[in-house]
């Protein structure tokens, strides 16, 4: 509509929604936005901006998860392998300046070890501009003759240590803030040893034991989506031949594989760690890759501007417009 002016209604601005604002104008440009119900003016700094806020803020909610760690692998001639710690695990409230663009990256999880002396890759650090970066998961450390082969990695979960002969490995440190460490192998031996499992965002990977390998730290239940969802388990810890395996913990963790079996890969999205590999003496077997993390942002939907890129799932919960970001991308506040 054109502007409208009526000496007894005041002045009608021309109207539109987010999906249809003017384009090819220059500054000054000013209209009502329906889908807002905001005034907005046009600046070619910032773009559109709600009158009377550009350079000021609003508050929005946050959750930056990292990679999750691979998990350690392990062959016929050693026990089995660690589990991948959880990617790091932030939450919390900041400020968006309007008309700023915001970077969200999301990181991927680690590879699984290949086999006994190769232990789990750190999964890759997951972050949002201005805020503290979420760091990678820990690495699970691998089957094999020594105690350095068998150290887990530290992380934003540590990873849990792989069986490696009878040698007392402590668990991998966790990030304070972001998650816990991982689990000890057991110093034990025999045909059933089990190693670490990986940390997790909200309690330590369990120890192995002389029949068992360790469980996944537990992860962090969230509900910024608006459902409860956990994120940042860690992976289960291997266990040779006949013992027991490790399961993953809550939050996408993965298990350790079944006897002679790789480990499972931590879960889509969540930054869960790997499991680690079992052995059986039938060659070499892997640990779970970790579990790509994510960036999610809830503003309010009064303030949602629509301007984003990388392709995020944009939802709605009760007031809060939600960005979820699966893969890297920005929002424009």
């Amino acid at each position: 509509m054109a502007i409208v002016l009526d000496g007894d209604k005041g002045v009608g601005l021309p109207t539109w929604t987010t999906g249809t604002r003017p384009t090819g104008i220059t500054t000054g440009y000013t209209g009502y936005n329906t889908t807002t119900g905001q005034l907005e003016i046009y600046n070619t700094v910032n773009g559109w901006t709600t009158a009377g806020t550009a350079g000021n803020g609003y508050t929005a909610s946050y959750l930056i998860v990292a990679g999750g760690g691979g998990g350690g692998g392990s062959d016929s001639t050693a026990a089995a392998g660690g589990g991948g710690g959880a990617g790091g695990y932030l939450t919390g409230t900041t400020t968006l300046t309007s008309g700023i663009a915001y970077t969200a990256t999301v990181g991927s999880g680690g590879a699984g070890g290949t086999s006994s002396f190769v232990k789990g890759t750190t999964g890759n650090n997951s972050s949002f501009t201005g805020l503290t970066t979420a760091l990678g998961g820990g690495g699970g450390g691998s089957a094999g003759g020594s105690v350095a082969t068998g150290a887990g990695l530290t992380g934003g979960s540590g990873g849990g240590n792989g069986y490696s002969g009878n040698n007392a490995n402590t668990g991998a440190a966790g990030t304070s803030g972001q998650g816990f460490a991982g689990g000890a192998a057991s110093t034990s031996t025999g045909a059933t040893t089990g190693s670490g499992g990986g940390g997790g965002s909200s309690a330590v990977g369990a120890d192995g034991t002389s029949s068992s390998g360790g469980n996944g730290g537990a992860g962090s239940a969230n509900t910024i989506t608006g459902s409860s969802i956990t994120y940042a388990g860690g992976g289960g810890g291997g266990c040779y031949t006949s013992g027991t395996k490790g399961t993953g913990g809550a939050g996408g963790g993965g298990n350790a594989g079944a006897t002679g079996s790789n480990g499972s890969v931590g879960t889509a999205n969540t930054g869960g760690g790997g499991g680690g590999g079992s052995a059986n003496n039938a060659g070499a077997v892997s640990g779970g890759a970790g579990g790509s993390g994510v960036v999610i942002i809830s503003v309010p939907t009064a303030n949602y501007t629509g301007t984003t890129t990388g392709s995020p799932t944009v939802t709605i919960s009760g007031s809060n417009t939600i960005i979820k970001f699966t893969s890297s991308g920005t929002y424009t506040a």
